[in-house]
């Protein structure tokens, strides 16, 4: 499958849609639209893709999207609850004869950082938590300038990070986009085996050499860091979710050398499994 094209509908009485999403899991494969799209996470775990970008996601994760950029989320192992998130959608034309005003330069710039993804920090989520939430309860004109509060306070906040790297383009053709679904999907899939370069080569009818060239020049990456970090992502997870032993996570995320485990944990972690599920646990405490 490629990367879909979704038509989003205004909600009723609305020039802009507002959706408190409930299910078993994501529904969307890697899609993209031409609104703009907000998206708290109120209860879920599981792997968030925007552009080149690939990280775990959990409760209070907050990312706005802009137009057009090829993103999803999907839920990953064991789920002990359905999904619970609220989504906001919007095209620029609702501010079209806005971003050229003087009140509205921060927001203004808050949409071209959104071209890349932009993940705003824990802290801050809850804390506009209230606003999102009443945003959903809203009608009409007070729904209005709720958004646009939110928006302000969006775009005010230093508390973000960039998602997608600066070279990646979102004007991929349909057949690259489609690729880079088999991928996702196949690794989803099938990352507790063990996947060879061919094997996932021949997932998208491309040479070995072909293929690299594809991935480093999409995710500038390679295949098997992507499909490392990726595993830590999960085992991350598994150590904040579970009793699990560290060596148990190891060998139920594809690892059968624990040394090699643990190396790729501290890699892409900065820490050794022992030592992140510590530090999540004084944070929790």
């Amino acid at each position: 499958m490629k990367a879909r094209y979704h038509d989003i509908r205004n909600s009723p009485g609305s020039s802009f849609r507002v959706t408190l999403f409930e299910d078993k899991e994501f529904p969307a494969a890697w899609h993209f639209h031409k609104e703009y799209e907000l998206t708290y996470i109120i209860k879920s775990t599981g792997i968030r893709y925007v552009g080149n970008s690939m990280d775990s996601f959990e409760n209070d994760d907050l990312v706005m999207v802009g137009a057009n950029l090829p993103h999803c989320w999907k839920t990953i192992g064991e789920q002990t609850e359905d999904v619970e998130c609220i989504i906001i959608q919007w095209h620029e034309d609702l501010l079209l004869n806005w971003l050229d005003k003087e009140e509205v330069q921060h927001i203004h710039k808050l949409l071209t950082r959104s071209q890349r993804g932009v993940k705003f920090n824990k802290p801050f989520a809850r804390e506009i938590k209230r606003n999102l939430l009443q945003l959903v309860k809203a009608r009409s004109f007070e729904r209005l300038i709720l958004f646009l509060q939110v928006l302000q306070k969006l775009a005010l906040t230093n508390e973000f990070e960039l998602l997608a790297g600066s070279s990646f383009s979102n004007s991929l053709s349909s057949k690259e986009s489609e690729r880079i679904n088999i991928i996702y999907t196949y690794l989803k899939e099938n990352h507790l085996d063990k996947i060879t370069l061919s094997d996932i080569a021949n997932e998208v009818s491309m040479s070995n050499d072909t293929f690299c060239r594809f991935f480093k020049k999409t995710f500038n990456t390679s295949f098997f860091s992507f499909l490392n970090e990726y595993k830590v992502s999960i085992a991350s997870k598994m150590l904040i979710d579970t009793d699990l032993s560290v060596s148990e996570v190891g060998y139920k995320t594809g690892y059968n050398n624990l040394t090699f485990f643990h190396r790729q944990f501290q890699k892409h972690l900065g820490m050794s499994p022992s030592k992140y599920r510590k530090a999540y646990q004084r944070i929790t405490v």
